[in-house]
């Protein structure tokens, strides 16, 4: 049976909404509905953080948190230190790395479970999640990510770009001519995957796109993709939260 260790990565100092972690939403922090929904999916639910404020927050509320570097460039690079710092204090031996998103106060246990469960497959190195985009204004936005997969879910290409290109068609017909798949920034890996990639060189690619997945899939690390029927939410700026307030 698959032992996956849930870390949620929550950082204070965001560019775009400093203190986001502890912003109210519904009466709770942003990262108590964080941690209480990944609960549902499975017990071990750590936040991974560089701040004392969110530290003691979660602490207050009875979840669980590790102290991490502030200097790390990435979510992956966190859950590695976190993902030591627990193993190291509880002794505990995991199958699996379950990073969630901190800023996503509405998701799905069963995302959760899903990418853990992937794992039975002995060839799965690294999962992630993906949506059926089905509104043109995604489709062509930047900060939506787009991923192409093979036949058997693994992970060809990520990209900002609409991907594939539709030749001989308008764009805005594009959603009527292919299947668009947006990527749901929630990752799943392997201990030793996790502990190796976090040591590997930044790409061209990643560095053309900035996204950090790219890296994994130049280095010939296999990416399954479990597609997924909700929607994500994510809160990256005070008027996301305010979007979200209406979720609650």
């Amino acid at each position: 049976m698959i032992r996956p260790l849930i870390l949620i990565p929550a950082r204070y100092a965001s560019t775009r909404f400093p203190g986001k972690p502890l912003a109210d939403l519904a009466g709770k922090p942003v990262i108590r509905h964080v941690v209480e929904r990944a609960s549902e999916a499975f017990p071990d639910v750590y936040v991974a953080t560089d701040d004392e404020r969110i530290l003691r927050t979660v602490q207050a509320f009875g979840g669980k948190a590790v102290m991490t570097a502030a200097t790390h460039t990435s979510g992956t690079d966190r859950c590695f230190e976190a993902y030591r710092s627990v193993v190291s204090e509880t002794g505990m031996a995991y199958d699996v790395v379950v990073n969630v998103q901190g800023d996503e106060p509405f998701i799905h246990p069963e995302q959760i479970r899903s990418l853990a469960n992937s794992f039975a497959r002995p060839e799965i190195q690294i999962a992630t999640l993906a949506g059926k985009i089905t509104r043109h204004e995604e489709l062509t936005d930047p900060n939506k990510v787009k991923v192409v997969f093979s036949e058997e879910g693994r992970a060809i290409y990520f990209s900002r770009s609409p991907i594939p290109y539709c030749r001989r068609a308008e764009v805005s017909d594009w959603l009527e001519k292919a299947d668009y798949y947006k990527h749901i920034g929630m990752y799943a890996y392997r201990p030793e995957v996790l502990r190796k990639i976090t040591s590997l060189a930044c790409g061209k690619l990643e560095k053309a796109e900035s996204l950090e997945q790219l890296r994994w899939l130049e280095h010939h690390y296999t990416i399954a993709v479990e597609l997924t029927p909700y929607e994500s939410i994510g809160i990256d700026t005070p008027t996301d939260l305010e979007e979200a307030r209406k979720w609650a």
